[in-house]
């Protein structure tokens, strides 16, 4: 199917005037210009479904603003620029008011002027749709199959919970191992929810020194504290008709959580150095890998702020609580490795998969990924053997069990191994490793040297 061609209606009573405007518009190729010169000629057409109207003020049949009140009556997205002889200034503003994108009076520079505004418009119409598409693609990227996938009865609970999240805007809290998945779960549900036009905000507690927690969170004004040069929006304003994601809330420090938790409770915050309340209205997902009651009972977490922070509580499996799920996984990654890097497809073969069922994964699906991304780029062929899984455990155990290396001599040492690996194929290492041969024929001759 073609697109759309980009379509600009011409209303002008006078029939030099319509044909000069026409005439200067058409020597864009890539718009189709149509002319008429009574407003409900235009109003009777608005079902081509124009970009753009240049409206004249001034019509026989009748006012201009009352085809603009019309145009946006039936459709809000067309753009109206208004084209009058006269500059009356409380006209300008009523048209303006009324939703007229622009307006041009009549002299000798409004052929520039109006090239200029129309290309604006168009500009600014490729950029909403190239928004749009990528709100779409983002949407699926984070889908809800996409992203929670398995079939064990341990995360079809999961599914099943996080199936409920998407029907309310219910506080969701989720629990779980570091590496399971907590913030792809967090975008699944922001993304497939009801607030998945507004942003999705990520922070993570653990990571912001305790004396700028609130200024992250709550923002500040200019000069509230030494460094505080402008104005700044946090993330509660930033998350706005959105999702605020707050990863690692148990590491959050006894002496923020009651601000935290007054904020949540009255729904809204007050700026580090300010006086006024400011309204928020997001939707609130906290994560965790610590157990928030325990933390609780040990005094380290408020229990108002626990229990207004409990909401719908999903707690995510360790990878190896999940069974055939890390197969499952594994193909999925393997597929969208593959894909996103223009590669051929690549399967697990058998030895491979008993070699990943045998494995514990301590970094759970994160870890899962990674290995398998290293597995798509060392195998040679179109199935992944048991030689092309690493586990990054055995290389720290190996290596810690080594004597202290210079950084040259680990270099070496790596070489050496694929140079080993790969029956001394220079090249092949050279692509493995992403250097050059240069690289690897001169630490040969610095090894023949020693």
């Amino acid at each position: 199917m073609n697109e759309k061609p980009f379509r600009v209606f011409v209303v002008e009573d006078n029939d030099w005037y319509n044909k000069l405007l026409v005439h200067n518009l058409s020597l864009n190729p890539d718009y189709q210009v149509i002319g008429f010169q009574k407003g409900r000629d235009c109003i009777a057409n608005l079902g081509q479904d124009p970009d753009v109207v240049t409206l004249d003020y001034r019509l026989p049949d009748m006012s201009g603003i009352e085809v603009l009140k019309q145009i946006k009556k039936e459709n809000p997205d067309i753009q109206v620029i208004m084209i009058s002889e006269q500059a009356d200034i409380n006209v300008v503003v009523e048209l303006l008011k009324e939703g007229a994108y622009d307006y041009i009076v009549k002299t000798n520079d409004i052929r520039e002027r109006l090239l200029n505004t129309v290309q604006h418009i168009r500009n600014n119409l490729g950029l909403k749709k190239e928004i749009s598409q990528l709100k779409k693609e983002v949407q699926k990227k984070y889908s809800f199959s996409q992203l929670v996938q398995g079939e064990s009865d341990a995360i079809r609970k999961v599914q099943d919970l996080v199936s409920r999240a998407l029907t309310t805007n219910i506080t969701v809290s989720l629990y779980g191992e570091t590496g399971t998945g907590k913030e792809l779960v967090a975008k699944a549900i922001h993304y497939n929810s009801n607030n998945r036009a507004g942003p999705f905000v990520a922070i993570n507690v653990s990571a912001i020194p305790s004396e700028l927690v609130e200024s992250e969170l709550f923002g500040h004004e200019k000069g509230a504290f030494t460094g505080a040069s402008y104005q700044r929006k946090g993330k509660f304003e930033e998350a706005s008709d959105g999702t605020l994601f707050l990863d690692e809330i148990g590491e959050m420090e006894l002496p923020f959580q009651a601000k935290l938790l007054r904020a949540l409770q009255e729904r809204e915050i007050t700026r580090v150095g300010s006086n006024k309340n400011i309204r928020i209205n997001c939707r609130i997902i906290v994560a965790t890998n610590k157990n928030l009651s325990r933390e609780v009972k040990q005094g380290n977490f408020r229990q108002d702020l626990y229990y207004r922070l409990l909401g719908l509580p999903i707690e995510l499996p360790p990878l190896r609580e999940r069974g055939n799920d890390v197969l499952i996984l594994a193909a999925h990654f393997a597929r969208t490795f593959c894909k996103e890097n223009q590669l051929p497809g690549k399967k697990l073969s058998p030895p491979a998969m008993q070699k990943l069922r045998q494995y514990p994964f301590p970094g759970n699906v994160r870890e899962l990924k990674s290995v398998i991304e290293l597995a798509v780029t060392l195998s040679d062929s179109d199935e992944i053997g048991p030689g092309d899984i690493v586990f990054g455990e055995e290389e720290i155990i190996d290596l810690s069990q080594t004597e202290e290396l210079t950084l040259r001599e680990y270099d070496r040492k790596i070489v050496t191994s694929y140079l080993e690996r790969y029956n001394n194929d220079v090249k092949l290492v050279a692509k493995k490793l992403d250097i050059g041969t240069a690289t690897i024929y001169r630490m040969l001759k610095e090894e023949k040297e020693r």
